[in-house]
């Protein structure tokens, strides 16, 4: 009888301890990352899921959907396809942004102040066009981390001994820019801070606008980004650049104001890309070594 109960005691022992296993094992794998090739997760879902700390939730205009306004006119950051889509580091790194968030990114090609205004009233969740954080855009913006260092130049005539050098800007006739870009808000400004005022400078509503107003001869410049510019002049026979930069800024990606939740969780969807390489592999895809 004795030997009987001992081995009734075991055995209950051993289906308890059975129960309390298959109960735990859904708990365990709750808070895993799922596979590469499995479904994304919901919007907001924390890529780091399982950590002390989950990434806080946040939500886009479009439920499942990333919204990036831009204008898709500044190679090769972002630039329309003969296919009529959309290409670019912006547009990739954009894409691979979405992708870790599990939402899919959808490019609003507009204008570049029109890009800045979106995001700002909340028809976009980003705004990616080779964006320069400024002071007056801080005010009515939020910025990621810097992603990129962006190089301003200006493009000249080879034939145009008027402008050999930055100092000939003070005396040129008329620069173009793009509207509202940091080229345009630089160049317009006054004398005193620097610029050339606003008389000296003509506004365009894309940078291969003021670039076809050089050819054209309706300007005796353009201010604009240095990757950008190598493409026009590549494009465009008789084109040269300066030798002197004219400004070095940073880009980074532009939220509406107060939009932490979605900030944080780009700017940690970037970290991953800088450090697993994808981020520069992308970028050497537009940008070869000189």
């Amino acid at each position: 009888m004795k030997k009987l109960l001992t081995l009734m005691l075991a055995l209950a022992m051993v289906l308890s301890l059975a129960a309390c296993g298959g109960g735990d094992k859904p708990a365990d794998n709750a808070g895993d990352s799922a596979p590469a090739d499995a479904s994304a997760p919901a919007a907001g879902d924390s890529q780091g899921a399982g950590t002390e700390t989950p990434a806080p939730a946040f939500t886009t205009v479009e439920e499942g959907k990333l919204h990036m306004s831009t204008n898709a006119a500044f190679p090769p950051y972002e630039m329309t396809t003969d296919a009529g889509g959309f290409e670019g580091i912006d547009v990739e790194v954009a894409g691979a942004i979405a992708g870790k968030l599990g939402l899919e990114l959808v490019v609003d090609d507009i204008g570049f102040d029109a890009a800045l205004t979106a995001v700002q009233t909340g028809q976009s969740d980003i705004a990616m066009a080779g964006i320069t954080v400024t002071d007056e855009r801080l005010e009515v913006m939020d910025f990621s981390d810097s992603y990129a260092t962006g190089v301003q130049v200006v493009i000249v005539k080879k034939d145009n001994p008027a402008v050999q050098s930055l100092d000939d800007l003070a005396s040129a006739a008329m620069i173009g820019c793009q509207k509202a870009t940091t080229g345009y808000i630089y160049c317009s400004d006054t004398p005193e801070n620097g610029g050339y005022g606003e008389d000296h400078v003509t506004a365009y509503d894309t940078g291969a606008l003021a670039v076809m107003a050089l050819v054209n001869g309706q300007v005796d410049a353009v201010v604009i980004d240095n990757e950008p510019a190598k493409s026009f002049v590549a494009a465009n026979e008789g084109l040269e650049i300066l030798d002197t930069e004219f400004a070095v800024e940073d880009y980074a990606i532009g939220f509406a104001k107060g939009n932490t939740a979605l900030l944080e969780a780009v700017n940690a969807a970037m970290a991953e890309l800088k450090a697993d390489g994808t981020f520069q592999a992308i970028v050497d895809k537009y940008i070869t070594a000189e």
